[in-house]
């Protein structure tokens, strides 16, 4: 088992995916409070500046590199992301697959285009950054990957109408996390997901209209901040819920 020392929770770099908005700025907020170097990722150039701004605002001391890049370009342009993200760092820390795209429409009326792109953000895009970003991961002292899921992904859960693609791609990731723990052991690279349940974000507002959610994304960030710092050392290859009811 490997030694931690208190290299593992000091100066790291860590990458966020869906930095713009909703859990993944209030995270990328939260890990700023420490000092890091913070990679964020997201499509919305304008929206990821400002939480970089804000990154910068609440601790000066870190650095934060806005990397305005859309998931939808993956594999295609993945060696220019490979080589934007090398140009600032020869390392990662913590990889958060945190990205996620829903469309809350029934099955049969989901278009091939919403199939794909959902089944693309939600688990391709993961899955082949992850592969991309292997190289540096392992140059870490004490890599960890998080992939930010859903309990709607997980058997046995309550189901909901209009979310069976949204549900089975965030499931795809769930078990791609299985299966690269066992296969990223020896390196080793800690990798989990977290399955979370509603949380009152944009994304839930945009689909699910007057739902209020038990939690917000501060909480939530908060909860992965201390998953990402911490928790991590308990776990290996799980896919662990996070909500406040029961499936």
């Amino acid at each position: 088992m490997r030694n931690f020392n208190c290299k593992d929770i000091i100066l790291m770099v860590i990458l966020i995916t869906g930095a713009s908005k909703g859990i993944g700025a209030e995270l990328a907020k939260a890990m700023a409070a420490e000092e890091c170097t913070l990679l964020l990722v997201a499509r919305n150039e304008t929206l990821l500046e400002e939480v970089a701004d804000q990154c910068r605002k609440v601790n000066p001391a870190s650095k934060t590199i806005p990397l305005a890049l859309d998931l939808l370009d993956l594999p295609g342009q993945s060696a220019k992301w490979i080589q934007l993200i090398s140009s600032h760092t020869d390392h990662l820390d913590v990889l958060v697959n945190n990205a996620g795209l829903l469309v809350n429409k029934r099955f049969e009326s989901l278009t091939a285009r919403e199939m794909e792109q959902m089944v693309h953000v939600n688990f391709l895009s993961p899955a082949w950054l992850t592969r991309e970003l292997i190289p540096l991961l392992k140059s870490s002292e004490s890599p960890r990957i998080v992939n930010v899921t859903s309990m709607g992904g997980i058997q046995g859960s309550e189901k909901f109408p209009g979310l069976s693609m949204y549900s089975s791609s965030k499931g795809g990731l769930n078990t791609l996390t299985e299966c690269l723990a066992e296969e990223l052991r020896d390196y080793p690279i800690s990798v989990n997901a977290l399955a979370l349940g509603a949380v009152q974000t944009e994304m839930l507002k945009e689909a699910f209209p007057g739902v209020e959610a038990p939690v917000g994304p501060v909480q939530t960030a908060e909860f992965l901040r201390w998953f990402v710092r911490e928790g991590y050392r308990f776990f290996q290859g799980k896919i662990l819920p996070v909500s406040t009811t029961t499936p």
